[in-house]
């Protein structure tokens, strides 16, 4: 609708800038904006005000013009001037109604599909196969992923890129220590080692610690590795493979939807490093400092003004994560033809990226056209606002942070539903406490910081996943009650009632919701915006009977706005990587 207004406006102020009313180039972008009381109206803009100097008129006079210039349009009920010359529209019920029926009778939800859809390559989650998942993780995986769901839902080719780390000097180290515990243990005993990757990366780090022989070894292993000797990526493939499937078995509870289809890690670009290095030396761009290869960019310089160097080869020959994610950009680009980049990467490595991004686009490794951004996040923190440890310091792994959030969420679910089944509890149990995780983190704006706390994310008042997840069994129950499916509804929208008004409108706004989350990158509007839309369906069912109704086709009308707000509720929090239930 926003899009529907502008378009009238422009037509508007072309007619005035005709007739002579406006000068040539007083011409702006027209803001349109959603107004907070609905005596005002649905949409507001301040083009008049902004176009009054220009014009020489006082603002409500050019109101008047401006409104008098606009093309008759069947989505208008009115408009009106409000205040000192802001210009009120008031939508029509009957282009409301069609909205409505069109958003029921469409699996999408009437969303619009973009006219040029985009091949879009995101970068998300991208662990160290060293080691197990942790909870610096959480907020990467789950923010890229519901990113991902709702371009892909608007119509983008999404590709999935989860960039492990694979590959440097801890490898050899590990590798060194595998290739022992292979010749001292059985298979067996080795894999009940490897399935405490933690614990197997600590008994290597103390072995390269204690005994010089081992060290040496280890580090021999790595330029062995990067040499491409075969003995040792067995042992790296192998290694490899446990850890991804660690990886894989945290995806798949978190309801993530990253696939081993989707890893490409730093060593898929280990033979292209040097061409990098190569390519940005024909063109001019390297530098050596101190024996290292870099690139200096007059944009970036430190607090002294001082240009600071983007390395891309060390004095000793080796490269840095910087000429791997140079390859990576250039691969993306490239092979992949990404018309844009997304990366969801902690906002502390914010200018790391500004210089990748400013790097490949002067080397010509990236087109000027293509959009890369750098999608920044906080950390999340304890209840003493540092980043979340154990209780003795050490580093929560994710998987376990993910029991307790079940084991917390079952319960509360047997406490308020002791006469369930176990079996139907724990399937209640796991939607509930991994959704709690996931919205607690999604809900906010992925820039702040924030506090986890178990008993806030769990509790069914607020803005939490459990006040969602009720608020879709609630309308489900509905129709249990009237013995009806949600697409056997019927009949023409009557929309007599401030509640049943206020929360169509709500409805008919999720496709713009959506395209913002893919714009910006902030789940946290999709969760507002759902958030509300139970907020309003709960007013909706307080102040408007539904079942009782003796009106039939009263009845039909609430029961159709009921259907359409559970579709959208469901299809939402699926979007943000959550289980609807039907009961809870």
């Amino acid at each position: 609708m926003k899009e529907r207004l502008i378009s009238l406006i422009e037509a508007a102020l072309d007619t005035l800038i005709a007739d002579g009313t406006l000068p040539a180039d007083a011409k702006r972008p027209v803001q349109i904006d959603r107004t907070k009381d609905k005596s005002h109206g649905d949409f507001a803009t301040n083009i008049a005000l902004m176009l009054a100097k220009p014009a020489g008129m006082k603002p409500r006079d050019l109101a008047e013009k401006l409104i008098a210039a606009l093309p008759e349009d069947s989505a208008i009920a009115k408009t009106e001037i409000a205040g000192p010359g802001f210009i009120n529209f008031f939508q029509a019920s009957d282009w409301l109604n069609g909205l409505l029926d069109q958003a029921l009778a469409d699996e999408h939800l009437s969303v619009a599909r973009p006219a040029q859809p985009q091949t879009v390559v995101v970068d998300y989650s991208s662990p160290n196969l060293a080691k197990e998942m942790h909870v610096g993780h959480l907020r990467s995986s789950i923010i890229g992923d519901a990113v991902v769901r709702t371009l892909e839902f608007l119509g983008h080719k999404v590709v999935r890129q989860n960039h492990v780390g694979d590959w440097g000097t801890q490898f050899g180290m590990l590798l060194a220590y595998l290739g022992e515990q292979k010749g001292e243990e059985s298979d067996a005993e080795l894999s009940r080692e490897l399935s405490d990757l933690e614990g197997f990366y600590r008994a290597a780090k103390q072995r390269f610690d204690e005994s010089e022989a081992f060290a040496t070894r280890a580090r021999g292993l790595v330029v062995k590795l990067q040499a491409g000797d075969e003995e040792c990526l067995t042992l790296w493939r192998e290694f490899n493979n446990v850890s991804l499937s660690h990886c894989q078995a945290v995806y798949d509870r978190l309801g993530v939807s990253l696939t081993a289809d989707d890893v490409r890690g730093e060593s898929a670009y280990n033979s292209d490093l040097s061409s990098v290095v190569a390519d940005l030396d024909r063109k001019g761009l390297l530098s050596e400092d101190q024996g290292a290869q870099c690139v200096f960019m007059d944009e970036f310089k430190n607090k002294d003004g001082d240009p600071l160097p983007v390395i891309v080869q060390k004095a000793d020959g080796g490269y840095l994560y910087a000429t791997s994610d140079l390859a990576a950009l250039r691969y993306r680009a490239g092979t992949l033809g990404a018309d844009r980049i997304l990366y969801f990467v902690d906002q502390r490595q914010a200018l790391h990226f500004q210089q990748m991004f400013s790097l490949a686009k002067l080397a010509g490794f990236v087109p000027e056209s293509t959009d890369l951004s750098h999608m920044g996040f906080g950390t999340m923190n304890g209840p003493d606002g540092r980043p979340f440890k154990t209780r003795d310091g050490g580093t929560v792994k994710l998987i376990d942070l993910l029991n307790e959030a079940e084991e917390r969420a079952y319960t509360l679910v047997k406490g308020k539903n002791p006469e369930l089944d176990d079996e139907e509890l724990r399937t209640i149990a796991r939607a509930v406490g991994i959704g709690a995780v996931k919205y607690a983190d999604l809900s906010k704006n992925r820039s702040s910081d924030y506090i986890f706390n178990f008993d806030q994310m769990l509790s069914f008042e607020g803005n939490t996943a459990p006040y969602l997840l009720y608020a879709y069994t609630r309308v489900a129950s509905i129709f249990r009650k009237a013995g009806l499916e949600m697409h056997q509804v019927s009949g023409d929208f009557q929309l007599k009632e401030e509640a049943e008004q206020a929360l169509a409108a709500r409805l008919v706004q999720f496709g713009e919701v959506l395209q913002s989350v893919a714009d910006k990158g902030l789940p946290n509007l999709l969760c507002l915006y759902l958030y509300e839309l139970a907020g309003l369906f709960s007013s909706f069912y307080e102040h408007c009977p539904i079942l009782n109704s003796e009106d039939e086709a009263l009845k039909q009308s609430r029961l159709k706005l009921a259907a359409l707000t559970a579709r959208t509720l469901k299809q939402g929090m699926e979007l943000l990587g959550l289980t609807p239930l039907e009961r809870m």
